[in-house]
């Protein structure tokens, strides 16, 4: 640990699934932190296999394949290329570079991703998915069970046919939260990390009014303004917006003046 970092003597919560956590983890503990990984979503693959070894089987059919998280990637494209290689008229789209890291790692280049907002709105506002463009195509949206309609919606009102595939299923945490409140009541957490407002409210319906006591008034970095949005009509009172993904979360970590 460099313990003259900007984060050195601070526990931070990284609450991103357990398969995304290793990166920002290791981001804070470059600053002299450390990290305290307590996912508040487990990812699952979806308990009906069928409409994506459809989508699959299908995939030549297809003129954009659309990756809403890493996790819709992980969950669905091994599967494709075990069995034949990623379709050359296939087009890839990711909400955020993340996802489109993922892509690339499996082979799959020339991804349709944002640059600055990581979000279905921002994913929208491409050229690439302008009417013009989609009218009359065929789209595959590979998500979780649940999020939101406004992509599909939207690419069906620019004229494409789009089929939505869930590929995982988002629960809330197994373990309970007692690593949490032990930390808490020892003054060993300062903060946590959340990227999704999904997991913040099983976090807030699993604590008792202790914890909710504690979430209250600890600080919470958040890279979405609707994530803190949610946070703050969940009644938490430090909430910190930073720029976008693991390196906007760090950078406003390493910002924050926590003598505040």
């Amino acid at each position: 640990m460099n313990a003259g970092g900007p984060l050195a003597g601070r526990s931070i919560v990284v609450t991103r699934p357990l398969a995304q956590a290793a990166p920002l983890a290791e981001a804070i503990t470059a600053a002299g932190g450390k990290p305290l990984i307590f996912p508040l979503l487990e990812i699952t693959a979806a308990p009906d296999p069928a409409p994506l070894a459809a989508a699959l089987a299908a995939i030549d059919d297809y003129a954009l394949a659309v990756f809403i998280s890493p996790n819709a990637v992980d969950y669905s494209v091994p599967a494709l290329l075990a069995n034949r290689p990623w379709p050359a008229g296939l087009k890839p789209a990711a909400v955020g570079q993340g996802t489109a890291r993922v892509l690339e790692a499996l082979g799959i280049g020339g991804c349709i991703v944002p640059s600055e907002r990581f979000d279905s709105e921002a994913l929208l506002a491409l050229p690439a998915l302008a009417a013009s463009e989609v009218v009359g195509r065929r789209v595959a949206i590979f998500r979780g069970d649940g999020g939101r309609e406004l992509l599909a919606d939207t690419l069906r009102a620019r004229g494409a046919q789009v089929d939505c595939i869930t590929c995982y299923r988002r629960s809330g945490p197994s373990e309970g939260v007692a690593p949490l409140l032990a930390a808490w009541q020892a003054g060993q957490l300062d903060a946590l990390t959340v990227s999704s407002s999904e997991g913040l409210r099983y976090l807030v319906n699993l604590l008792d009014a202790t914890g909710r006591d504690y979430l209250r008034t600890t600080p919470v970095f958040v890279p979405h303004a609707r994530i803190a949005e949610n946070a703050t009509a969940l009644g938490l009172q430090r909430v910190i917006l930073t720029g976008p993904a693991d390196a906007g979360i760090i950078a406003g970590l390493r910002a924050y003046n926590w003598q505040h």
